[in-house]
């Protein structure tokens, strides 16, 4: 009894929606009650992916499809809604896929015709090929291989939204979480930095000083020290020769103090 008065209840929503298609709540309703289809499609389509496409992001692209139906669906062609809108859920999940693998399709395949050949010629010769052999398995000069095999590299990237695996909690831990920042830098490094640019620059006048920090810290050439305190570069390298002498001396002075 249920079933029917609810298949009845949307038969009676299609002829009142496409009267009025501004009408939200009776295409609320028509969404509501098709959604299923979605899911379903949803699910088999991204059963197929490989990892670190979410589900959810397939369900989202079905909706947006199952809406275009609603809309462009003609009662008096003599279809089941259900026949006409299933096409246009997967079609909408597939292109949301295709502006997520921003990898051209031409691209791909030379990645695979890259792999099959460096498989190929590995099995042949037992062990890794070089990039001459397999330009020659390809049939194509180096340059144009080198430019082959820097296309084909892009295949390999990771998504750094990619989820790397669950937690308890509510948040899943993804590829951006663990990876290592190289550009960053350790606060201890800097403290200690810090410490020995204190040790070292003191008992040193002004110029004496701005030599140490800009020559070792700062990465400046003689040249560009001189310049910067109105000096010869001579004279800047006569002066960093003298600095660095006293530090040796007085390094060896305490040198009992850092056994």
């Amino acid at each position: 009894m249920t079933t029917t008065r609810v298949a009845i209840d949307i038969q009676q929503v299609w002829p009142l929606f496409k009267q009025d298609q501004t009408n939200q709540e009776l295409r609320n309703r028509l969404i509501e009650h098709y959604f299923p289809l979605v899911r379903y499609n949803a699910e088999r389509v991204w059963a197929k992916l490989p990892d670190g496409v979410d589900l959810n992001d397939m369900i989202s692209a079905g909706v947006f499809g199952l809406m275009d139906a609603i809309e462009s669906f003609d009662m008096g062609r003599g279809v089941k809604f259900e026949t006409y809108c299933v096409p246009r859920i997967r079609g909408a999940m597939l292109d949301e896929l295709r502006t997520m693998d921003w990898v051209p399709r031409l691209v791909r395949s030379k990645a695979s015709k890259l792999e099959a050949a460096r498989k190929q010629l590995e099995a042949e010769v037992g062990r890794p090929p070089t990039d001459i052999e397999l330009a020659g398995r390809l049939g194509i000069p180096m340059d144009e291989f080198e430019k082959l095999r820097a296309e084909a590299s892009a295949v390999n990237l990771v998504s750094l939204n990619k989820k790397w695996y669950e937690t308890d909690s509510y948040k899943d831990v993804r590829e951006i979480d663990i990876i290592e920042d190289t550009k960053g830098e350790d606060p201890t490094d800097g403290i200690q930095k810090r410490d020995v640019m204190r040790l070292v620059t003191k008992g040193l006048n002004r110029n004496e000083r701005l030599i140490i920090i800009l020559y070792y810290y700062e990465e400046l050439t003689m040249k560009e020290i001189g310049q910067t305190l109105g000096l010869s570069e001579s004279r800047v390298s006569q002066m960093h020769s003298s600095i660095v002498a006293r530090l040796k001396d007085q390094l060896r002075k305490r040198r009992p103090e850092f056994a």
